[in-house]
């Protein structure tokens, strides 16, 4: 069948506008996440396994029961297990280990890798103080590698626990935004505002939808790396919020251009200035990888701070330097060198939730 030359432009139109929607912001509520520091009920893993990518098992089980152990006596660890077979596997090595199973469950999903902050369940509470999960669009960082059984995580746990949950048409992924709990929110243009997540939206756009979704007012938006990494470069890998008014980050001569100026420049909702805090990179380069280790991918929780360290001489000063940031809390090493590999850290790999 041929057609006319202006059926070919209103068919391509159409593409277009169907390859630029607009999110939604016509629903009423609105929401709030508290930041990362406020109490956990507990922390989200998904554990790796072999159904999508070989010897996941064996480079990973090790960082994983030590993210399990260090995190389980300060609040509850939830486990996503691929199946049966993985929920019994998962069980019995955690028994093995001593692990006290009364603050661990095991819940049975189909993921397609181990990446739970950028695919899993957003927690936050909607305007009348519930709490409720946000499923918000995960397409695989911008369709690079297999997401669809991870897209649907966030939706399965609120079912399956009974949670309320809603549906955020907007790709976004958990690593992509840092809040500091008072308004403010910073993040990445090469991530969020990317032709491969969400193409066509503006930064006013974008903003609007975590004014609706997230309860922030104030953004901080640094450029960023397209193709960096296949994140397109996320921002807890460059900075972090502490207690508010502390932004850890690359040091000065670490970062890229601009970015550091940029931060030691940047206001919170009062306008006030934060307190810098510079991390190094690791002295060596990961196995196998010309890029080096990244401390800035910590995860805090309610007793402890875990930092990604990669046997390497610099672990000893991140540490240092993040202890003093939190003196209330046990800053603990672990090894990262395989996330590393695989081009993330422990931020990458938990998911907060709440104490509501």
């Amino acid at each position: 069948m041929k057609l006319s030359l202006s059926s070919i432009i209103a068919i391509t139109l159409g593409m277009i506008v169907l390859s630029c929607k607009k999110p939604d912001l016509s629903a009423e509520g609105t929401y709030t996440m508290p930041s990362e520091e406020t109490v956990h009920e507990g922390t989200w893993l998904q554990w790796p396994h072999d159904h999508t990518y070989a010897n996941h098992i064996a480079r990973h089980d090790a960082t994983f029961i030590e993210i399990t152990r260090a995190l389980h006596t300060g609040e509850r660890v939830h486990i996503i297990a691929f199946d049966e077979t993985e929920k019994e596997r998962i069980t019995s090595i955690l028994i093995a280990e001593g692990m006290d199973m009364t603050q661990i469950d095991l819940f049975i999903c189909e993921t397609d890798d181990y990446w739970t902050r950028d695919n899993g369940p957003i927690f936050v509470l909607d305007q009348n103080g519930t709490p409720t999960i946000q499923n918000w669009g995960f397409n695989g960082w911008g369709d690079k590698t297999a997401f669809e059984k991870c897209n649907q995580v966030p939706n399965k746990i609120a079912a399956s626990y009974g949670i309320p949950s809603i549906n955020v048409d907007f790709i976004n992924e958990g690593g992509s935004v840092e809040l500091d709990g008072h308004g403010t929110l910073l993040a990445k243009k090469s991530s969020i505002l990317n032709g491969n997540r969400n193409p066509g939206i503006s930064q006013k756009e974008a903003e609007a939808v975590f004014t609706k979704y997230l309860g922030v007012t104030n953004f901080i938006w640094l450029k960023g790396y397209k193709g960096g990494d296949i994140t397109d470069d996320h921002i807890d890998g460059t900075a972090r919020f502490v207690n508010g008014n502390t932004i850890v980050t690359l040091r000065e001569e670490d970062a890229y251009a601009g970015e550091y100026k940029a931060l030691k420049n940047a206001t919170n909702a009062n306008g006030e200035t934060y307190t810098i805090v510079g991390l190094p990179f690791s002295q060596n380069t990961l196995p196998g990888s010309k890029e080096k280790g990244i401390y800035v991918n910590f995860y805090i929780g309610n007793e402890v701070v875990l930092v990604p360290n990669f046997d390497d001489p610099n672990d000893t000063v991140a540490n240092e330097i993040i202890q003093g940031l939190f003196p209330d809390k046990t800053v603990i090493g672990i090894s990262a060198i395989e996330l590393g590999i695989d081009g993330g850290g422990i931020h990458c790999v938990t998911q907060q939730q709440p104490l509501f």
